[in-house]
């Protein structure tokens, strides 16, 4: 598919959305109409891989399968290969005819229907390996919500006309690459956040934020043996790291609910199998699900000096992720808990990219002695990287990238790169964004770990103490812009040339007033 024809499809997406301004809220339409593209795209997949299990039969179009035998060889296999079953009757296509028959009868009456065909996606995986990736995945569809109408009618009305939109759009997946759709659903989740306000940060980080991310961590590498997010939102940092290297398998864990199953639906749109992701639905700090692994990459962007339970609980005193430092993060800022966290389950080959807000450099206390012993004891720092402020949804305080490595190639030095300043990013709308030409600054500083001129500087760790173990980025990268020098006796010329022109000023306008026979107001 052309760049072209990519556009047109996120076109059509998005156009599917306006249909709803107005008319419901836009947490509440992202939902429905994110939803109702991943039951076509399931219906759709569905479809194509019934119809090659079909060829060389006396029925070859699924759509027109009634043979109960036939039905239950289509169901077994699919559940080995797709993780799911939907019968004939229940494809998208097949609902969205009947929504779109005679209004003025009750026939286009589609609402149970539509339950019973959600209901029966997440039921066919019971009792199978997908169970777990696609239970209570629509939950947030709720038909029977007054926010999407009033009463039954209206509801169906809404949904019929979400349907219909919906159809007339060609997925083509049986000729498209696999991850068209996706980056098409992508599209939609960044422009839904970008008018979600301050919930944005709990589902989605910007493209460009995440391409750093994910070319960072795989430096040097074209295969992942695993990437993990301990906070992945809908999913876009892992899948972001997908387009770098080749990866086999994918972890995450994310508190949200609606959250949580935005980043099913993301994974398997994106054609991820459902035995090369596990995502789960938990507080990472208080309940992490992975702790027995170890990752090749770690890629996280945690919600911003966030509260948790820090000293209030004692287990975490003894937890071997935060032990060894000494002190526990703040209550009120988990950022170092998080860090943490991440640096624990990070394998000895793997890097770990992080976005945290600018205090994690130099805040003291707890974070300053814990900061000290990850750089003085661990020597696990390997970059420090300051972000624009303003580039992230539902919040304009600068950020920063910490990079870290528990096996460092480079152990004497940390890189610093300050990509904040104003020609290192353009402005849209209320947002500041990253350029192509950013993004490949920043990664090729890294990668090459150079000190460039007001941009980046290679410090050593003995400079690091020196500074009291303190990351401002200011102490580092030198960004002042010296002014021009000032010749004084141009300045000395031009002064007695205003006094000579002020002089002839002030004799012009006493003449004036000699003639008008008034005084002067000087």
């Amino acid at each position: 598919m052309s760049e072209d024809q990519k556009k047109q499809l996120e076109s059509q997406l998005w156009g599917i959305a306006n249909l709803l301004r107005g008319k419901i809220s836009a947490d509440d339409y992202r939902d429905y109409i994110l939803g109702f593209i991943f039951y076509k795209y399931l219906s759709e997949k569905q479809a194509l891989y019934a119809n090659e299990l079909l060829v060389g039969e006396a029925v070859t179009d699924y759509k027109k399968v009634t043979d109960q035998e036939t039905l239950a060889a289509i169901k077994e296999e699919s559940l080995l290969k797709l993780g799911y079953f939907l019968e004939p009757a229940q494809l998208f296509s097949v609902l969205a005819a009947k929504g779109n028959a005679d209004i003025e009868s009750e026939s286009n009456y589609i609402l149970e229907d539509l339950k019973s065909v959600l209901n029966h996606i997440e039921q066919s995986t019971m009792g199978t390996e997908s169970e777990e990736d696609f239970n209570a995945l629509f939950e947030d569809l709720d038909l029977n919500s007054t926010k999407i109408g009033r009463t039954i009618s209206a509801r169906n009305e809404i949904i019929v006309k979400i349907l219909t939109h919906l159809d007339k759009i060609d997925f083509k997946l049986n000729e498209i690459e696999s991850d068209v759709l996706g980056d098409a659903y992508e599209y939609l989740i960044g422009k839904f956040a970008a008018g979600a306000g301050k919930s944005a940060g709990e589902f989605y980080t910007p493209q460009q934020v995440s391409s750093i991310l994910a070319k960072i961590v795989t430096t040097g590498k074209s295969k992942l043996k695993s990437v993990y997010d301990p906070t992945c939102g809908s999913g876009s940092l892992l899948l972001r790291v997908k387009k770098e290297a080749e990866v086999s398998e994918f972890y995450g864990q994310e508190l949200n609910r609606t959250t949580y199953n935005l980043a099913r639906m993301n994974m398997i749109l994106h054609d991820v199998h459902f035995r090369e992701f596990n995502i789960m639905q938990e507080d990472t700090l208080e309940n992490p699900q992975h702790l027995d692994k170890r990752f090749e990459a770690v890629v996280a962007n945690p919600p911003f000096s966030a509260h948790w339970k820090g000293d209030a609980n004692p287990l975490f005193n003894t937890d071997e992720r935060f032990s060894q430092y000494g002190r526990l993060a703040p209550k009120t800022k988990a950022d170092y808990a998080f860090l943490t966290h991440m640096l624990y389950q990070l394998a000895d080959n793997g890097i770990m990219a992080s976005v945290f807000p600018h205090g994690v450099l130099f805040r003291g206390a707890a974070e300053g002695h814990i900061r000290e012993y990850i750089i003085k004891e661990m020597n696990a720092l390997d970059a420090v990287i300051g972000l624009p402020a303003n580039i992230f949804y539902g919040t304009a305080i600068p950020t920063c990238i910490l990079v870290l490595k528990k096996c460092r190639e480079v152990d004497d030095n940390i890189v610093f790169i300050d990509a904040g300043g104003d020609n290192h990013y353009v402005k849209e709308g209320n947002q500041n964004v990253l350029r192509d030409e950013d993004v490949k600054r920043i990664v090729n500083t890294y990668r090459n770990r150079e000190t460039l001129d007001k941009y980046s500087y290679v410090a050593t760790l003995a400079e690091i103490a020196e500074n009291g173990y303190n990351l401002n980025i200011p102490r580092y990268v030198d960004t002042f812009e010296e002014e021009a020098p000032i010749d004084l006796d141009m300045v000395s010329t031009e002064l007695k040339d205003i006094e000579s022109d002020l002089k002839n000023i002030n004799d012009t306008i006493a003449k004036f007033c000699n003639e008008l026979k008034i005084t002067t107001p000087f």
